[in-house]
């Protein structure tokens, strides 16, 4: 009985010492913050999706506060958190345009070869790491969905055809599918574009094995340059670029390609 007696009241002695010494060590430690930090970080998303270049909404709201970050890169807030961030920091309110993720690849399974059948593991990541990737064309989309998978709003699926599907009322462009491609296919672009738009990723100048690799390679003609009557098309890289600045949505371009890689937004 005594044994047990003992126990308890030197139990209840250390609990107490313990208890002390944390409340002097949160004295010694403390680290003053401003209050604007939980404010910002009350209004955030709460999506902790990255989008906004850092660790997390609670990283995110201390860089603005200090000034290192702007009151409109939460991504998943869009325009309203924005505001209300700004708001909070006495600024005027920043206009954010709404952005979408692009898949800047048509290389299906009717379109792309395979190299072979792959029975490695099943992730684009670890495909290329053995391979390459799984099609001849070296820049084409592997197609085992590690976009679908990291992406945090459910925006992204994989459709039948072998090729990630972009849900564009639910992608906020936090860019964690581009991170997670090893063929780097994914592109933020602004929601409301409106024009022409390149599905194809190929930089190779073989014409002949493009064609062999993806019916919907692109050739490197410069045809849709040639025919744009705003001179709005750059292929000065390779790859038809467009300037949406010119662009009039004509579809020109869209017709003069004749392995249909330009496609309208």
């Amino acid at each position: 009985m005594n044994t047990i007696l003992y126990t308890i009241i030197v139990a209840a002695i250390i609990a107490l010492l313990l208890g002390i010494l944390l409340g002097l060590f949160k004295k010694i430690f403390h680290v003053d913050t401003d209050p604007k930090v939980q404010l910002v970080r009350d209004a955030l998303s709460g999506a902790n999706c990255g989008g906004c270049g850092l660790a997390g909404c609670d990283a995110f709201a201390s860089a603005v506060v200090k000034g290192d970050a702007p009151s409109n890169g939460c991504v998943a807030g869009g325009a309203d958190c924005a505001a209300k961030v700004a708001a909070i920091l006495g600024q005027a309110g920043i206009e954010v345009k709404p952005k979408v993720a692009f898949l800047a690849c048509a290389g299906t399974k009717e379109c792309a070869a395979d190299k072979a059948e792959y029975i490695g593991i099943k992730t684009c990541k670890a495909a290329q790491l053995t391979l390459n990737g799984t099609k001849k064309c070296a820049f084409g989309c592997i197609g085992f969905g590690d976009c679908v998978k990291v992406c945090p709003f459910g925006a992204l699926r994989m459709g039948d055809d072998g090729l990630p599907k972009v849900d564009k009322s639910k992608c906020v462009a936090c860019g964690k599918c581009a991170s997670a491609c090893p063929k780097h296919l994914f592109k933020m672009i602004d929601a409301d574009t409106k024009g022409a738009i390149a599905v194809c990723s190929n930089k190779s100048d073989n014409k002949v094995q493009i064609k062999k690799d993806c019916s919907r390679g692109c050739f490197k003609c410069g045809m849709c340059a040639r025919k744009c009557p705003e001179q709005a098309i750059d292929c000065s890289s390779g790859l038809p670029v467009i300037d949406y600045t010119k662009c009039t949505s004509c579809g020109t371009c869209v017709s003069a390609c004749v392995d249909k890689v330009l496609v309208m937004l």
